[in-house]
């Protein structure tokens, strides 16, 4: 074989390897785990807690049976679901500013994914609002009321624009 043959023989196998080798993707995305299911296991926990006044450990230890547990950022999971329940006092008191009817007759589903956003909001920074609102607003299309969603967006863009009024500036501007 000729110098030109092994070059372009080369070249062939090169090109091969290139096209077959595993394409780079975030170390996230190879774990696996999700952050929006971690929110949705938070949720569901929270729904929960409200509806049964259960024990947050007993809650913890329903969720980790969940199936979709091993998907979720546990991780994320443990540090959200505890936020909320540190904060809950504050943050419903904070979301009852911008809510059209008293929190009690707010529905459990949309109750506890605002919970969960305005702790997002609140007091988790490295979160970008939009990412905030988008996930509660997802949440809401999967287990929220026919028009939830809408609500649950009203709400959290009034929220944000309180709690995070230099950020949400900045997106607008």
């Amino acid at each position: 074989m000729d110098n030109k043959e092994s070059s372009t023989t080369q070249k062939a196998v090169t090109s091969l390897v290139v096209e077959n080798a595993p394409k780079k993707t975030s170390a996230k995305r190879n774990t696996g785990k999700s952050r929006r299911k971690s929110r949705e296991l938070v949720m569901k926990a929270v729904y929960r807690g409200m509806l049964n006044q259960s024990d947050v450990s007993a809650v913890l230890r329903d969720m980790t049976e969940d199936p979709d547990y091993n998907k979720a950022d546990e991780a994320y999971f443990k540090h959200l679901l505890s936020e909320v329940n540190r904060h809950m006092t504050a943050l419903d008191e904070k979301m009852a500013q911008f809510i059209d009817r008293k929190i009690t007759e707010l529905s459990p589903v949309e109750h506890a994914i605002l919970r969960i956003s305005s702790c997002e909001l609140m007091f988790d920074l490295s979160i970008p609002y939009r990412v905030v609102i988008n996930e509660g607003v997802e949440l809401a299309k999967l287990y929220g009321g026919l028009d939830g969603h809408k609500y649950i967006n009203g709400v959290l863009d009034k929220l944000a624009v309180e709690v995070r009024s230099a950020e949400v500036e900045s997106a607008r501007a």
